[in-house]
């Protein structure tokens, strides 16, 4: 069993940027997250796509963020347990029992639940042809474009990531993007550009079709898709990439006792507890009042969740306040010289 401070679940950016925060106040933390990378949402769902509102940071991608934070960490030694998932968490004596999936345990005092949104997993094609094809010519996410270049790509979907991605891989690919309604859910400025390559002969766009067949034995070859009047195309395309969201599951945190409303946890915005003293939700996956879902909020919820772990951890210290440029014991604690 692993005796620790805190245990974060979660090893996205607000988990991360958490683990940090505990380091440097003098506690021992460990992290676990049912994917099999650092990162999150950024690594899992848009590791290239710009993101614009990090504080001291004009732009920067999903990796790039992530690679900073951990960079961040060099300076501690903080153990990842990835590919595992949190199964059971019960009281034990003023603390926390955790099992994972792969049967680790721990005995903690704080969990901080930074699940983003919890487990999470792409919405599909209808036609069960196309199982065969996945992770190998059908994606729902992309981790490396490279693969696409000068190939003929198939994208479906009306959002910002359909969207978005279609105007990207159009630099370098063929590119048809596929819609089953006229009017798209895109940021207005990204439907623009899209237009605009339609125009320029650089995106084939079709509107109220519907995939109904993927054709090829190991790798797609072709696609059929259906209008709504009827008619069907057939669309030569060496990869299809279809982005219609994601279906949230919470998965085993339902079964923790916590407030759970629409598959968020209420918390206080004084600790970011929820109804279980010791365990902490913050990031997408908390809800109060006013509650804006940036990763600078989870930044600061991290942050004073970390706080209140202090409390339960040295429950015979008083916690004071100290700032990085002047604390000896803080620059100590990032190998930094006074």
């Amino acid at each position: 069993m692993i005796k620790i401070d805190a245990l974060i679940i979660g090893a996205g950016p607000t988990g991360l940027f958490t683990a940090h925060q505990l380091k440097l106040i003098g506690l021992s933390c460990e992290v676990v997250d049912n994917l099999d990378k650092i990162g999150g949402q950024c690594i899992e769902l848009y590791p290239d796509k710009p993101i614009y509102d990090i504080p001291a940071v004009p732009e920067c991608t999903g990796e790039e963020l992530t690679n900073n934070l951990i960079k961040q960490l060099e300076p501690f030694d903080i153990n990842f347990h990835l590919n595992e998932r949190v199964d059971e968490v019960k009281s034990q004596n003023d603390n926390w029992f955790v099992k994972t999936s792969n049967d680790k345990t721990f005995l903690t005092p704080n969990v901080i639940i930074a699940g983003g949104v919890g487990s999470f997993e792409p919405r599909k094609f209808s036609p069960k042809e196309c199982e065969k094809f996945e992770n190998k010519s059908i994606f729902y996410s992309i981790k490396d474009k490279k693969i696409f270049e000068g190939k003929k790509i198939t994208i479906f979907g009306g959002g910002d990531s359909a969207l978005d991605w279609a105007v990207e891989l159009s630099k370098k690919s063929k590119v048809n993007l596929v819609h089953r309604r006229d009017e798209f859910r895109g940021a207005q400025s990204t439907v623009n550009k899209m237009n605009e390559l339609v125009k320029s002969g650089k995106i084939n766009l079709f509107t109220k079709y519907q995939l109904i067949n993927a054709n090829g034995s190991d790798q797609v070859q072709s696609i059929d898709i259906k209008h709504d009047d009827g008619e069907i195309i057939n669309i030569k395309t060496d990869y299809v990439l279809g982005f219609f969201g994601l279906i949230m599951q919470l998965g085993p945190i339902a079964n923790w006792g916590l407030n759970i409303d629409k598959k968020t946890i209420s918390v206080d915005t004084e600790k970011f507890e929820t109804n279980q003293k010791g365990i902490y939700a913050i990031g997408d996956i908390c809800s109060y009042p006013g509650k804006l879902k940036l990763i600078l909020s989870g930044f600061h919820e991290g942050a004073l969740a970390a706080r209140a772990c202090f409390k339960l951890a040295r429950p015979n210290e008083k916690y004071r306040f100290e700032f990085t440029t002047t604390s000896s014991n803080l620059l100590k604690r990032l190998g930094k010289k006074d």
